[in-house]
């Protein structure tokens, strides 16, 4: 297995960059558990400090490739902000993982105008709502809130949550850039309200006594995908047995943290440079799923807060990546021109992991796509040559997304009670 993808190498030095992420712990496990090195790879780790370097930096080859966002090699090939350069990927880094987190003063304030703020995602997001009405009443200016980068899965779940309840992201409350390690310092100094990052960083705010979990992006959207691993198109079509035996040891890396023995190892492991370096009991409550949601309360559970094989966890499906197309478009980050289907079939590279998945003798998903919010229980995937224990997919309004009514899905949506969303450039073009 692993001679067969080890063979062949174009090249064995590799370097890929990571962002201090609980979710980089598939690429750290490789590296640390000597993976990598199985496949005849030799990969050095470096630590970036934004989505925007490990971008720019892969465009421009200073990075062979890196823990990505899943929003990331799409806004790349389709030029959106920075170097634009086309990019792939062919493996998922995992589901869930992330979290809305809300500075304490805040959510007081949203107990005091609804005390059943903290039983669902959709209670908090209302909750939220009567305290931004009643600010705008009052003339107070709009609260501000955080993401990490414009092309990610945390700004459209936390814009998903904010619509969901009536609030306008973009009139209602002001929403900015914020790398992940720098989310709890802005908390702390009141630059921003709130804001929407992978693990630690929410429990980090939580451990300081400065912030409160007002949502998990799990109850967003059970089981959205979140980081992939990713690469210049250019640097996969040179290196294709390279990038392969990528792929196969980071997908042993993903298998072996779904073993739940093996959490508070990973735990350890990231806790260190070039990875998070903060205590690794704050990396464990995500990694494990026991989650605080406030300084002063109890951990509670919180099942596949991460994921990173299970459930064909570690599959780059085009859905996926069309439901990600279809926010940018909902939120006039790219016009009615580009083709969606067209963009995450060139981007997200089934073929590959495939391939990979195939020679590891691991099951692989039959289709391309599948429908995501019907799920409310455990369900079976068809795949080859077993089927895939899968497990729910709701999304928190109880919407379905089906990827082959794109259009209807997207003019759909309703940013508040009063302002229906339509294709803006529709508008304009009649």
């Amino acid at each position: 297995m692993a001679a067969e993808l080890g063979s062949g190498l174009e090249t064995r030095t590799v370097r890929l960059g990571v962002i201090p992420l609980t979710d980089c712990a598939a690429v750290a496990v490789a590296r640390e558990k000597n993976l990598f090195a199985r496949y005849g790879l030799d990969v050095e780790i470096v630590r970036e400090p934004s989505w925007a370097n490990i971008r720019d930096k892969v465009a421009l080859g200073a990075l062979d490739g890196g823990h990505m966002l899943a929003g990331m090699p799409l806004s790349a090939t389709l030029g959106l902000g920075g170097l634009g350069r086309p990019m792939v990927t062919a493996l998922s880094l995992g589901l869930n993982g992330c979290a809305i987190t809300v500075s304490t003063a805040l959510w007081r304030q949203m107990l005091e105008t609804d005390a059943a703020a903290g039983s669902s995602a959709l209670a908090s997001a209302h909750a939220l709502q009567k305290v931004v009405a009643r600010r705008r009443a009052s003339g107070a200016p709009p609260l501000s809130f955080a993401a990490v980068f414009p092309y990610s899965m945390h700004n459209y779940l936390l814009r998903y949550w904010l619509a969901a309840a009536g609030i306008d992201p973009d009139e209602d409350v002001r929403i900015r850039v914020v790398p992940p390690p720098l989310m709890v310092a802005n908390l702390a100094a009141r630059h921003i309200d709130g804001y929407c990052v992978g693990e630690p960083w929410g429990q980090r705010a939580v451990d300081l006594g400065i912030g409160r979990c007002a949502a998990t992006t799990r109850d967003v959207w059970t089981g959205h995908p979140d980081k992939v691993l990713g690469f210049s198109a250019e640097w996969a079509a040179r290196h294709p047995n390279t990038h392969r035996a990528l792929i196969a040891a980071v997908i042993e890396a993903a298998r072996w943290l779904d073993e739940p023995g093996n959490r508070a190892e990973a735990a350890r492991l990231l806790a260190h440079r070039p990875y998070i370096d903060l205590p690794e009991e704050i990396i464990a409550a995500s990694l494990t799923g026991r989650v605080r949601p406030g300084a002063d309360e109890e951990a509670v559970a919180v099942p596949d807060f991460h994921v990173f094989h299970d459930g064909a966890a570690s599959f780059p499906w085009r859905s996926h990546a069309a439901w990600i197309l279809t926010q940018m478009r909902r939120w006039g980050q790219i016009d009615l021109g580009v083709n969606i289907r067209a963009t995450a079939a060139a981007v997200y590279r089934q073929d590959i992991y495939r391939d990979v998945a195939a020679a590891l003798g691991l099951p692989c998903p039959a289709a391309c796509s599948k429908a995501e919010g019907q799920h409310a229980a455990p369900w079976s995937l068809e795949a080859s040559p077993s089927s895939i224990a899968m497990s729910s997919d709701l999304f928190m309004d109880g919407r379905i997304f089906d990827p082959e009514r794109l259009e209807d899905y997207i003019a759909d949506f309703a940013v508040s009670a009063e302002k229906k969303i339509d294709l803006r450039d529709r508008q304009k073009n009649a």
